[in-house]
């Protein structure tokens, strides 16, 4: 495994930051890390790249104890905290070049070349660090993480500041990186998270709430699911509101119906048994998974 955290632990006096948490991240996939601000998300990354000491328990990047060899781990890390910090009296191109050379990168001049395409900063490059909009100094950041071509990414919200069209592009960028490498990223925009990730840790006060692949995370959420059936014929609402598992019928057209239902697998089950029954006609019949806002919302927000 790539990363793997095993019962990490990080007090500050009485209040658990991360309460004894363990997963596990392998190379070529991408994972969202998720919870609510002070979740435990920046902290559990600031200990797995050895920038802070944990209370407890163990973080490991590519089989490597990140206590015990905290430089080794950065050498294999690249990190874009959510916190940016950089030398705005820069240069783009110098300041990669200055990180190039604490890495020790080969052809540094060819290496800052090739990060600067990578992330888009063709147009900026010539400038100081301190004349970029934030989006741009996000992308010097994200160019100085992947700028020593390392093993395993850890980016903490990523697309912070960029526009529509700028995060579409970052995520290219970090969707490629992570057919190769082990990347974690965390976000407050739920939507990169879907269009990126198959599979998502949610974290809520210092817990792991959830750790599974997004769909199956929509499916197994409590929250109310829903399928939607339109039959060729007229149909008695009542045949519908008989069925197991079914909350409530919504009669949207003649013959278009919305089931809300714990459970849509089963109900759309049980309407095709009905259609046999009843010999009806079905023009249509799909099932709505929840959003991952409405799966993040139910388990962080008392669900």
């Amino acid at each position: 495994m790539s990363i793997e955290v095993k019962n990490l632990l990080k007090e500050y006096g009485e209040q658990k930051a991360v309460n004894n948490i363990s997963f596990k991240v392998g190379k070529a996939e991408i994972v969202g890390f998720l919870g609510p601000n002070g979740a435990g998300k920046s902290t559990t990354m600031k200990i797995i790249t050895g920038y802070q000491q944990q209370t407890g328990g163990e973080a490991y990047v590519c089989g490597i104890n990140v206590t015990e060899q905290p430089l080794e781990i950065k050498k294999k890390t690249g990190y874009l905290p959510e916190l940016n910090a950089l030398y705005h009296d820069m240069y783009v191109k110098e300041y990669l070049g200055f990180i190039a050379e604490l890495h020790e990168v080969k052809s540094q001049k060819s290496e800052v070349g090739k990060v600067i395409e990578l992330v888009g900063l063709g147009t900026e490059s010539k400038k100081k660090i301190g004349q970029l909009s934030k989006g741009y100094r996000q992308r010097v950041g994200l160019a100085a993480a992947l700028i020593h071509d390392p093993e395993v990414l850890i980016l903490d919200e990523p697309t912070s500041g960029l526009d529509p069209n700028q995060i579409v592009e970052i995520r290219e960028v970090i969707k490629k990186q992570g057919q190769i490498k082990t990347v974690l990223f965390s976000s407050h925009i739920l939507q990169e998270v879907e269009a990126m990730c198959d599979r998502v840790i949610i974290i809520h006060k210092g817990n792991i709430v959830a750790d599974d692949s997004l769909s199956v995370l929509q499916k197994t959420s409590d929250k109310q699911q829903s399928v939607t059936v339109e039959f060729k014929e007229k149909v008695e609402k009542e045949w519908l509101e008989r069925i197991d598992g079914v909350t409530n019928v919504k009669n949207i057209q003649y013959s278009i119906f919305n089931i809300q239902c714990s459970n849509a697998e089963a109900v759309k089950t049980q309407v095709l048994q009905l259609v046999i029954d009843k010999n009806l006609n079905i023009v249509s019949l799909q099932s709505e998974s929840q959003s991952l806002e409405e799966v993040f919302r139910a388990l962080t927000n008392g669900g």
